[in-house]
C-alpha cells in the first residue's frame, strides 16, 4: 500500500483519538457535576448547527493544537488537513453537548469493535427486534446524502435528538473520524457504506445464542435481506 494511500486514515485516526479524549473528559467532569463541565457542556450546545469558529466562545474548546505537533510516529497535518478537523470536532463536541444534556449516564461511549458499531448501529437500535423502521432508516439515509457539512449536521442532530429521548450512547470518537473523511473526495460515498454497515450488522445482544454457538443473524436479517440493497440505493 503506497504512502498517499494510507495518509488519509492516520489524520482520520488522529481526529478521532482527540475527539475521544475531550469527550470523555468532559462527560466525566459533566456526570460528577463538575461545575466547569457543566459550563463546558452549555457553551457547546450553543454551537450545534452552527459553523465551525462562527462562536469565539467556542474557539479555545475546539482546539486542535493537538494535531499541529502529533504524537511520535504519527505525520504532521496539512493546512486543509487541520481545517477538516476543526470541522469535524466542532461537528462532533457540540452533537455529544447535545446528546448529554440531562442525561444521567454518559452518551458518549466506546467498546463494540468491528461493524457492529457507530451511528447505523445506533439508528437500529431504536428499531424493535425484527422490524426494520422506515422513517428512522430514511433518517439515516438523509444524513449520508447531505450535500454539505452544515447540512449533515443539521440531519445528525435529528438523529441525536431521538438518540438522547431514548437513552441511547453513540462513539463520537468514531463519528468525529468519520466526520473528517466525509470532508475528503470521496468521503461521503465511504461514510455512508460505513453506516450501512454497522446499520446491517448490529444484532440485539439479548438475542445471542449460548457460548460457544456464535451469535445469531441480525434481528430481522431474513425477513429483510434486501435491506442492504436498498440503503445503497436509497443513499445513491
Amino acid at each position: 500500500m503506497t504512502t498517499t494511500a494510507t495518509e488519509p486514515l492516520n489524520a482520520r485516526r488522529q481526529v478521532a483519538a482527540l475527539a475521544a479524549g475531550r469527550i470523555t473528559d468532559w462527560q466525566r467532569g459533566y456526570l460528577a457535576d463538575q461545575a466547569r463541565a457543566v459550563a463546558v457542556l452549555a457553551r457547546l450546545r450553543r454551537g450545534a448547527g452552527r459553523a465551525a469558529g462562527q462562536l469565539p466562545d467556542l474557539w479555545n474548546l475546539i482546539d486542535t493544537r493537538p494535531l499541529h505537533e502529533p504524537a511520535a510516529g504519527a505525520r504532521r497535518l496539512t493546512e486543509p488537513e487541520l481545517v477538516r478537523a476543526e470541522d469535524a470536532l466542532h461537528v462532533a463536541f457540540t452533537l455529544w453537548a447535545l446528546h448529554q444534556q440531562s442525561r444521567p449516564t454518559g452518551m458518549h461511549r466506546t467498546g463494540r469493535t468491528g461493524a457492529d458499531r457507530g451511528l447505523g448501529a445506533a439508528v437500529r437500535r431504536m428499531m424493535k427486534p425484527g422490524e426494520i423502521d422506515e422513517p428512522l432508516r430514511k433518517r439515516l439515509v438523509r444524513a449520508g446524502t447531505a450535500a454539505e457539512l452544515t447540512g449533515l449536521a443539521g440531519r445528525l442532530r435529528d438523529i441525536v435528538t431521538l438518540l438522547r429521548r431514548e437513552n441511547l450512547a453513540l462513539d463520537y470518537g468514531l463519528l468525529a473520524g468519520q466526520l473528517y473523511t466525509w470532508q475528503q473526495p470521496g468521503g461521503p460515498e465511504r461514510i455512508r457504506s460505513e453506516w450501512g454497515r454497522s446499520f446491517h450488522a448490529w444484532h440485539d445482544e439479548a438475542a445471542t445464542t449460548p457460548a460457544g454457538t456464535g451469535p445469531k443473524p441480525a434481528a430481522g436479517a431474513d425477513s429483510h435481506s434486501h435491506d442492504r440493497t436498498d440503503f445503497d440505493k436509497d443513499a445513491s
